[in-house]
């Protein structure tokens, strides 16, 4: 697989790019009744959406600094039963339609290219493809429109991935995979600068593995592309806190500033304030040089 162009610091998206000089905050926007998180959130009490409250959700999400707005209507959290491609339209076309106008990108996040389609013809920029573009017509999809892409690595489905997920080396086989998806994408006509890749943290993987590749992050973004990440929230960061879902942020701050330092590029969360003062005082500290290399304690162990 031929590398992309060394130190990339954007990523095409239609006729606009997304700035990666600095990580970039992805802002997850559900509108989905079951999502672990947020689902719900805008409900109308009659099966719909207040579009009036989502519009004023997305504007307080630009203003607290997010890059990009992440708009989904199937939930893929483990268990998730998959919905129609007209009842994901249903619920995310409006939205889309609503927040074009926005001075802002847009991504869809989806693994239907039916979906995706109607999404980039409304105005998205981007599709979040948590299949790793299986589908061979998302990859003809995005090379033809020009829209970014993210390949992401799940194991199995959402309504059954987290049943048994097992692994020999969990690093080389997400790398493996992304391998061959960003192969595939090129042998579509996608262009390197419109694909990101994304290891998929808690999609098909325990804790041990989910904390395995954070460690070796650094193998996926040896890749040569912007690598995304969402941990926002997860269960992972419940595990490790023994903190409720509506309770992670500080752990999900602490994750996304982690990530950064490791040369991810765009972090997807829910509490985007948070994470963009995590993320400033990174960037800051790696503008001044960074930590010296030595003891990271001041704890004497022995004489």
């Amino acid at each position: 697989m031929p590398p992309a162009a060394e130190g990339s610091q954007r990523v095409r998206c239609k006729d606009r790019w997304l700035d990666l000089t600095r990580p970039a905050i992805l802002g997850v926007l559900n509108v989905t009744p079951d999502s672990f998180s947020d689902g719900g959130r805008f409900g109308d009490g009659k099966g719909g959406f207040d579009l009036s409250a989502v519009e004023s959700a997305a504007r307080q999400m630009v203003a607290d600094g997010a890059a990009m707005l992440d708009i989904g209507g199937e939930s893929t959290r483990p268990g998730a039963t998959p919905v129609s491609f007209d009842e994901e339209i249903r619920r995310t076309l409006p939205v889309v339609l609503r927040l074009a106008g926005l001075e802002t990108l847009l991504s869809i996040d989806t693994r239907n290219s039916v979906v995706a389609r109607e999404a980039i013809t409304a105005g998205c920029h981007f599709v979040n493809d948590v299949s790793g573009g299986r589908d061979p017509d998302m990859l003809r999809l995005v090379a033809h429109s020009g829209a970014g892409l993210c390949l992401m690595h799940m194991c199995g489905e959402p309504a059954t991935m987290q049943k048994s997920p097992d692994y020999q080396s969990v690093c080389d086989e997400v790398r493996v995979f992304l391998e061959q998806q960003i192969e595939r994408a090129l042998r579509a006509g996608v262009r390197e600068d419109q694909i990101v890749v994304d290891p998929g943290i808690g999609f098909g993987k325990r804790l041990e593995h989910n904390l395995e590749l954070l460690r070796g992050i650094e193998r996926v973004v040896a890749l040569g592309f912007p690598v995304m990440i969402g941990v926002s929230r997860k269960s992972t960061i419940g595990q490790i806190t023994g903190r409720d879902v509506q309770n992670r942020v500080y752990g999900s701050v602490a994750l996304a500033v982690l990530a950064a330092e490791r040369g991810v590029s765009i972090i997807r969360v829910h509490d985007i304030a948070a994470t963009g003062d995590g993320l400033a005082v990174q960037q800051a500290l790696q503008r001044a040089g960074g930590f010296p290399e030595g003891p990271r304690s001041g704890i004497r162990t022995g004489r």
